[in-house]
């Protein structure tokens, strides 16, 4: 059941002005260790199914990762994540990545400057077809930290205010690695980083001792194909909610029809429940 959230235009206009937004608290500490428990077994397990690693083994994660742990789920329809994204997206949306992510610290001959992975862009894919000029905003990700990054030099995603407004790359002075303004934003558990794909990124220096842990979740328009996934499995739509199964790609009816707005839309109808908009950028109604 979704919740009764209404973010503030204040809140709104800083998404919009320099592409990110905390939201504190989003878990509380029973989801926290539920998701805890949940990555250390992934982690732990022998499961190459949609592992994503590094060489040198200081970073090891799952894409698609709702898929491979029940506690997951909840995180599909979060009742303080889901609709602060539809008020910063509009309701034609589902999810298109979800990614657990471990990460140890890095060795000690690492500077405090490096970055893993360096300042980019997501979903690369449309911005290598169309261009950091052409690029628009289609998706955010919805970053939930597990373990404690207030301290600097611990991990975190870092951003750059702004760079969702660029044409091209950020600019960095000579002799730096990170642009202007880049913050290291400090993190409890429980928090969340909602960050759009137009918002350059990166990864702190990890000098804390123990792993970085965290999941992200990825909604994008319903018109924008997924990245983890084509279609989920028969098994895993099982144990969804009909609001679930919708928020990750499945029809929530079908009828002989064409449908020009792409059928019916549970997230559109909560929306009205709720007074809230449908859209960003509501057309006018035909006369």
């Amino acid at each position: 059941m979704l919740a009764d959230y209404k973010i503030s235009k204040d809140d709104i206009d800083h998404f919009d002005q320099y592409g990110y937004l905390i939201v504190r608290n989003a878990l509380d500490d029973d989801t926290i260790q539920r998701l805890l428990d949940a990555g250390d077994r992934l982690v732990d397990s022998d499961l190459k199914q949609s592992r994503q690693t590094t060489a040198d083994g200081l970073y090891d994660g799952f894409r698609n990762a709702i898929t491979l742990d029940d506690a997951f789920i909840p995180l599909i329809d979060h009742p303080t994540i889901l609709p602060t994204v539809i008020q910063l997206l509009g309701a034609d949306l589902h999810v298109m990545t979800s990614h657990l992510i471990h990460k140890q610290p890095d060795p000690a001959d690492k500077p405090e400057t490096y970055r893993q992975p360096g300042w980019h862009r997501d979903y690369a894919m449309a911005t290598h077809d169309l261009g950091n000029a052409a690029i628009p905003r289609m998706l955010v990700k919805c970053a939930y930290y597990l373990t404690d990054l207030t301290d600097r030099s611990k991990g975190a995603t870092m951003v750059a205010p702004g760079s969702n407004h660029l044409l091209g790359r950020p600019e960095i002075p000579e002799g730096e690695v990170d642009p202007l303004g880049a913050v290291e934003p400090s993190l409890q558990p429980g928090d969340c980083l909602i960050f759009e794909n137009r918002t350059f990124h990166a990864g702190a220096v990890h000098r804390g001792a123990d792993t970085r842990k965290a999941i992200m979740v990825g909604y994008g328009y319903r018109w924008v194909v997924p990245m983890d996934f084509v279609r989920q499995s028969a098994e895993f739509l099982d144990k969804l909610t009909p609001l679930q199964k919708f928020l990750v790609g499945e029809a929530f009816e079908e009828v002989a029809e064409f449908q020009f707005d792409g059928g019916r839309n549970p997230l559109k109808e909560w929306c009205r429940e709720m007074d809230l908009p449908t859209a960003r950028h509501p057309q006018p109604q035909s006369k």
